[in-house]
């Protein structure tokens, strides 16, 4: 089950921005006193008890403004009214209800989805005056809030997460679940087709016709698999406002629900500055990544042509060099059957736990062969590790003093794991205590 999306919308400045930011935690929405300073969707996950969701920022809204920014952010309400769990409207109590909340209003009430009205700067003795004023606007009960103060903040989240699931609800069962990634028109759809073995999604050779996430079931030997399709991303200055943007937090969506992340690469174009960010933003989310090569049926090749292409992901892609690369063709099935193969063997990687005692004689070998650096005298002392979790491997490494252990004596700890154990297409995280600190 995907991530619910929770969205907030007004005319501008009545202080979304500074709502996003205090739900999510963070400052991540710009804020200030100049209306329509956020013209763009930015969203962010956020958390209330047990709930999670996909929180979005839109720009301020006026119907009657024919302004080129407010038709696009007009475009990119309607998108966010279909996709959205729950809408949430904020509007300025202290000014009291403007032509504009009328108009948004009315727009609103066609609506099928969940809209809460959040009356904001509810810390004003004029907003508690006016707040009844707001039943006129025929969205039912308000709620008055003041996002700066936080007052009323978590009244209006309780009233979110009635709509919701609960997050141990959005869990998948035992299906590995792996999202098909990538630049737009790279072959995305052409794969899960050729898996599927019918037309499951719309191929053309227009970019972005995917624009959604597309979600099918696969049974290759003992496994089953959630494949998803999602929305090629490309970069901002091309995209179209309204439905392909949305499609964008539909995609960052699915990455991070995903188990495993495939990064398809056009073999006619080559790895592109677009196709770096699509992996970083995977590989940030500690996503285990195969690197899928196709249309390698379509590339003239000559006796080192694999290798040249490989050396230069190895390069372009420099952040992911645990991802192993495959080169594969979804027109003709080339090493398709081999691409399902990796992906166990990854998701295995992926899930592997070390025994403590059989990771402590890595590690002991590890520091006989390269002591840990020293700094004014001191010497760094590895003293013993574990590993905590999975999906993707953590492990916590006990020390004398962590700030003696530079950055590439961690990275030499891990190339020691992953020489005994290949940990392939999963990244690797090292945490360093001071030996007794809390675990």
């Amino acid at each position: 089950m995907e991530m619910p999306i929770v969205s907030i919308i007004g005319r501008p400045n009545v202080g979304k921005s500074t709502l996003f930011n205090k739900i999510v935690g963070k400052k991540i929405s710009i804020t200030e006193d100049t209306p329509g300073v956020t013209r763009d969707r930015i969203y962010q996950e956020a958390s209330w008890l047990n709930y999670k969701f996909l929180l979005v920022d839109t720009g301020g809204l006026d119907l009657k403004d024919e302004d080129i920014f407010m038709s696009s952010i007009k475009a990119q309400i309607d998108i966010a009214l279909d996709t959205s769990d729950v809408i949430i409207f904020v509007v300025d109590g202290a000014q009291g209800i403007n032509p504009t909340d009328k108009e948004i209003s009315n727009f609103l009430r066609k609506t099928k989805t969940k809209v809460l009205l959040a009356v904001n700067k509810y810390d004003s003795k004029i907003t508690k005056d006016n707040i009844y004023d707001f039943y006129e606007l025929g969205l039912g009960d308000p709620i008055g809030i003041s996002a700066e103060q936080g007052i009323g903040v978590g009244d209006l989240l309780d009233e979110v997460v009635k709509e919701l699931s609960p997050a141990e609800e959005l869990a998948d069962d035992d299906k590995i679940r792996v999202t098909l990634m990538g630049k737009p028109n790279v072959g995305k759809s052409s794969l899960l087709n050729y898996l599927t073995g019918e037309k499951r999604a719309i191929v053309t050779n227009i970019p972005g016709t995917t624009r959604d996430s597309i979600d099918s079931l696969i049974k290759y030997k003992d496994n089953e698999y959630i494949f998803v399709d999602t929305a090629g991303l490309r970069k901002k200055k091309k995209i179209v406002p309204g439905v392909e943007r949305y499609s964008v937090i539909r995609t960052l969506t699915a990455i991070e629900r995903s188990n495993i992340c495939v990064l398809m690469i056009d073999a006619t174009v080559g790895v592109t500055e677009q196709d770096s960010k699509i992996a970083g933003f995977a590989h940030e989310n500690n996503k285990a990544i195969i690197i899928a090569v196709n249309k390698w049926d379509a590339v003239d090749k000559e006796s080192k042509t694999m290798k040249k292409f490989e050396n230069q992901i190895r390069i372009e892609l420099s952040f992911i060099s645990y991802a192993p690369i495959i080169f594969i063709s979804a027109k003709t099935g080339q090493r398709v059957g081999e691409f399902l193969d990796l992906i166990e063997i990854v998701n295995n990687n992926y899930n592997h736990r070390i025994q403590t005692g059989v990771l402590n004689d890595i590690l002991n070998r590890a520091v006989l062969s390269n002591q840990p650096p020293s700094d004014k005298g001191r010497r760094g002392k590895l003293y013993y590790g574990s590993q905590v979790s999975v999906r993707p491997p953590r492990f916590v490494l006990f020390v004398n003093d962590k700030e003696l252990f530079h950055f590439s004596y961690v990275r030499y700890i891990e190339n020691q794991i992953r020489t005994t154990f290949s940990f392939d297409g999963t990244p690797i995280i090292l945490d360093l205590k001071n030996r007794g600190d809390k675990q």
